[in-house]
């Protein structure tokens, strides 16, 4: 393999694992809070097709992603009513969620399937740009990849260094204990909630805005729900989100290159690799045993309705 087609490599890679990167962000300050929410299909559609709406009508690209974010911010308070105002199952109404985002989505975005736009361009770095193998890959993509580099910094510096992580693990650990020690944990959640609706919003953003310029259908094809699986994978934390996210990103790409060395394989069966790679990981995780949990190391309280008068 040479350089050249490395550098491609590297570079498709990290274009794929942006909008996994994006949400499964959310996923963990939201899930960290003791917050499940399955709905972020919904949400990442909703962001997709916003941002697309917004940008094809006034060629303004930042306030199509403005627009994304602030649709997938209002897709999650819809959830957050349901779930932490009104305490419903938070499993049943995720699950709602996203169906009703991609419902959604496809019945607002139906005039402009089809439509194209012009892609965010590559904000390259002078001198960088050109250093072999990585210059590209680090210094030549637009402006939404180099921002999930800076949203992946903020939120391990919540969730590992600052005060603010410490309240959010402690709401997730046990919001009874938290609330007695007067910490707003109804507040928290609502503001995890609220975040992981933005990073979805912007996951969608950066699908219809960058990385296919157009309007379609089900532009994430389960993004969502890989982010979900990878945040399980990563165990929470955010290196491993990161390191996960391009992982499964180069698996998405991998029918790509397998075709382009001229493997004589189905493309179909692996473009079906990114996803029974989450299964499988999945089931790996699932596996009863004390190492396991350890590792795994979930929010004790993940998915459990909060009642505070009760306590």
């Amino acid at each position: 393999m040479d350089i050249a087609l490395l550098e491609n490599l590297l570079f498709a890679m990290v274009r794929s694992g942006t909008p996994l990167l994006f949400c499964g962000l959310g996923v963990l300050i939201c899930e960290r809070a003791g917050v499940l929410n399955l709905g972020q299909e919904g949400m990442m559609l909703m962001g997709a097709v916003v941002s697309f709406i917004v940008t094809y009508s006034s060629g303004n690209a930042g306030l199509g992603i403005l627009a994304g974010t602030l649709a997938g911010i209002a897709t999650s308070a819809l959830f957050a009513f349901i779930a932490l105002f009104l305490r419903a199952n938070q499993v049943a109404t995720g699950l709602a969620l996203s169906i009703f985002g991609a419902g959604l989505a496809a019945f607002v975005g139906a005039p402009y399937v089809g439509e194209t736009i012009q892609g965010l361009s590559a904000l390259q770095m002078p001198l960088l740009a050109d250093i072999p193998l990585l210059g590209r890959v680090l210094f030549a993509q637009d402006f939404l990849v180099y921002l999930s580099w800076v949203m992946a910094i903020l939120v391990f510096l919540v969730s590992q260094r600052w005060r603010a992580g410490i309240l959010i693990r402690a709401v997730g650990e046990n919001p009874q204990v938290a609330r007695k020690l007067g910490v707003p944990v109804q507040l928290i959640r609502y503001l995890a909630v609220f975040f992981g609706g933005a990073m979805a919003g912007l996951s969608g953003a950066y699908l219809s805005l960058s990385y296919t310029p157009l309007w379609a259908e089900g532009i994430s094809a389960g993004r969502g729900w890989i982010a979900l699986a990878l945040v399980v994978f990563a165990s929470w934390r955010t290196g491993r989100l990161m390191l996960g996210a391009y992982l499964f990103g180069l698996s998405s790409i991998l029918h790509l290159l397998m075709q382009g060395f001229g493997f004589a394989v189905s493309p179909n069966l692996l473009a079906m690799t990114p996803y029974l790679v989450t299964i499988l990981v999945l089931i790996l995780l699932s596996r009863p045993g004390k190492k396991r949990n350890k590792v795994l190391a979930a929010p004790a309280s993940l998915g459990k309705v909060y009642l505070p008068e009760a306590h």
